[in-house]
């Protein structure tokens, strides 16, 4: 049996543990001992980022948001779909996270953080939304474990009526956003029609042929909405 070899740690603003592992040539975090993500089971992930990104595969100057880089699949993914002169702003809390995606020994994310449309802000994406009034064209939201977070309490807020907000006022055209979770919320999805969304619902495996079934949410400005915004 291949050991499992702790490579690395990190302490959220409350407390929470993450730890970077490897393990038979893969890696995974761990949240409290909690198997959070792992490089062998990113499908989910992967869909996060097409969804996206798929409407601006051809759009010159396409500019676009990633909440949470995580082991760098949606990252990745993104930039399979986006044009040449993209950029894509990844915005990462623990610095640990940062260091373990771009360290040249592990060879996680390397390449995708080398990419020139890549820019890689240390903070917690409610901030980068605030500060990005009208400045992306799609948003992808994949902090914790979506809506029922479970390593950072103050994830909350960016599933709450403020923060779905404030993710709105940072789209400078129809969106999409797309949000990330571990499973069905029908509260949540719920708070994204009362503010003014339509809400597509789809599903998608953590490995593309097994593992959970993970829920992503595809919401979108009506077209009334999008209309009244470019006036």
């Amino acid at each position: 049996m291949k050991p499992l070899v702790r490579l690395g740690e990190a302490r959220t603003p409350d407390g929470s543990l993450l730890e970077l592992f490897r393990h038979d040539g893969a890696y995974l975090i761990r949240a409290d001992g909690v198997e959070l993500m792992s490089t062998r089971r990113h499908y989910s992930e992967d869909r996060l980022a097409e969804l996206a990104c798929a409407p601006y595969a051809t759009t010159a100057g396409a500019r676009v948001l990633i909440g949470g880089l995580g082991l760098g699949f949606t990252l990745r993914a993104a930039l399979a779909v986006l044009p040449a002169d993209a950029e894509v702003v990844v915005a990462e809390l623990l610095a640990e996270v940062i260091a373990w995606n771009s360290n040249p020994e592990f060879g996680i994310s390397v390449e995708a953080l080398a990419d020139p449309r890549v820019r890689v802000v240390h903070d917690d994406v409610s901030n980068v939304l605030r500060a990005n009034a009208g400045g992306f064209d799609a948003i992808m939201l994949d902090t914790d474990n979506g809506p029922e977070g479970m390593i950072l309490a103050e994830n909350s807020r960016l599933y709450a009526d403020r923060g779905i907000a404030a993710t709105i006022a940072a789209l400078r055209g129809p969106g999409p956003i797309v949000y990330w979770s571990v499973g069905d919320d029908p509260d949540f999805e719920r708070a994204l029609r009362r503010n003014g969304l339509t809400v597509e619902r789809q599903q998608a495996r953590a490995h593309v042929s097994s593992g959970p079934m993970h829920t992503l949410y595809v919401a979108m400005r009506p077209r009334r909405a999008q209309s009244s915004s470019r006036t």
